[in-house]
């Protein structure tokens, strides 16, 4: 009975969110053609919570409604693609924290880093994202011996600046900077993490189109928000509150002029609205449970 609960919700859900994103798309219909996004995924075929290595796995385990984690992804990945092409990492037994697909690596162009993981728990995922690298045709370089990198978690690029932020201090060593910049051919701009709730940038700062970006100043320190606010100006800036920072509002996936996370507040899809984008509002709070929301469930690869 859940299940179909879920598959009916899944159903009315589309249909309220589809024509925000194609309102969004209607919006900027005139902008000339950028290539179709695309995303790699993986299916919680077998997510659970049964070790902690965040906060929120110590309040998760074993509270992970499996069917209806199942059902939150596949609306998310029908909701992306509607605006995107999805392609899929195959889910493997063991591995739980596999459908974060964020964390497998850092991709630029035809650049493809594998991360670093630093806990145990999710090293057994190294190797198997590198051979999917590999096999995808990226030109993969590895990391130096020693520093972790949570991929895509910990590093974002800008979307005008010549900048990639990278959150340290929680997962992410800020020792492996400079060798990022020289693998990727871009300035590396460090931000500290202070919060172990936010550990990995993409829950707490999201760059969007056109050099904007939404941010929750608390998980950085003072250095850190200095440095952001030096590089952005306020007018771009949207600064998102507790409550939008808790239920995971940073951790967004841009497509376009649509945003795609699990909840917006009142406050947060207006001030999205005022620089010219949209709020889709997608359930995920069973991917809560282990510390992630939309952004995590993500890659982002090179359009087509």
């Amino acid at each position: 009975m859940n299940t179909l609960l879920e598959v009916r919700e899944s159903r009315d859900h589309l249909a309220r969110t589809v024509p925000g994103i194609a309102r969004a798309a209607d919006a900027h219909a005139s902008r000339p053609r950028r290539a179709r996004a695309r995303f790699l995924m993986c299916a919680p075929a077998h997510f659970t919570v049964d070790y902690a290595i965040n906060p929120w796995m110590e309040a998760g385990a074993g509270r992970v409604d499996a069917a209806r984690a199942m059902s939150q992804w596949t609306l998310l990945r029908e909701v992306i693609g509607r605006h995107a092409d999805v392609e899929c990492l195959a889910p493997v037994p063991g591995l739980p924290d596999l459908p974060f697909t964020a964390n497998a690596g850092l991709v630029h162009g035809s650049i493809a880093v594998p991360s670093r993981f630093r806990h145990r728990e999710r090293r057994g995922e190294e190797a198997l994202n590198a051979r999917w690298f590999v096999q995808a045709g990226f030109d993969v370089r590895a990391l130096p011996e020693g520093p972790c990198v949570e991929g895509a978690g910990d590093a974002l690029f800008d979307d005008v600046l010549d900048v990639l932020w990278m959150g340290h201090g929680v997962r992410s060593d800020v020792a492996a900077a400079p060798a990022l910049a020289a693998i990727v051919g871009v300035e590396v701009r460090p931000l500290r993490l202070v919060d172990p709730r936010f550990y990995h940038l993409d829950t707490c700062f999201c760059p969007l189109p056109g050099g904007a970006l939404l941010w929750y100043p608390p998980a950085f320190d003072a250095a850190s928000r200095r440095w952001v606010e030096a590089s952005i100006d306020a007018s771009r800036r949207i600064a998102v509150d507790a409550g939008d920072a808790f239920a995971f509002a940073c951790n967004a996936i841009c497509l376009g002029s649509a945003i795609v996370l699990h909840r917006a507040s009142g406050q947060l899809k207006q001030g999205l609205d005022d620089l010219g984008f949209t709020a889709i509002e997608t359930p995920l709070d069973e991917f809560h449970k282990s510390g992630g929301s939309a952004k995590c469930l993500t890659l982002a690869l090179p359009g087509t």
